[in-house]
């Protein structure tokens, strides 16, 4: 097991760095299979599979798997500390997806498929409902991540 590097207030251990990593990228994982479905139901996987220069929906479905894990790890690294309960889980898992939904759809995916940042469309109903999308990921990462964090503490 990983070394302890601090105890949370509510008496559950923190795991070390690797352990956050580890448990923050299972979390994404677990996200982004639910958000990976909403996307291929609404059609937008093929605009994923296209940030790798395809347009197969299996192969967005993949690489979005990729990013969930990728953005997932991150989540540990970043509020790992502060969502070592289904609550805070939850509420730090849906801040994330906020801050990735603001990132992703917005700013870097519209960057990498060479248009502009798509900050004027935020309030169009395909960006609100990838907000939800992002919202769902947040919070199901959140609520998985102190599950498997707790293995690692």
């Amino acid at each position: 097991m990983a070394d302890v590097s601090r105890a949370h207030p509510g008496g559950v251990a923190e795991p070390a760095l690797p352990g956050k990593l580890l448990a923050g990228a299972v979390g994404g994982l677990a996200g982004g299979v639910l958000f990976g479905a909403m996307m291929g139901v609404m059609g937008m996987l093929p605009m994923v599979a296209m940030l790798v220069g395809s347009e197969n929906a299996g192969i967005g479905f993949l690489v979005h798997m990729v990013i969930s894990a990728i953005i997932g790890a991150g989540f540990g690294l970043v509020f790992g500390g502060r969502a070592l309960d289904f609550q805070s889980g939850a509420l730090w898992g849906a801040v994330y997806g906020i801050i990735w939904w603001i990132l992703g759809p917005l700013l870097i995916m519209p960057l990498m498929m060479g248009m502009g940042p798509q900050f004027g469309m935020a309030l169009s109903m395909p960006m609100l409902m990838s907000l939800i999308g992002h919202l769902v990921y947040g919070v199901v990462a959140g609520l998985a991540y102190p599950v498997v964090a707790r293995r690692f503490a």
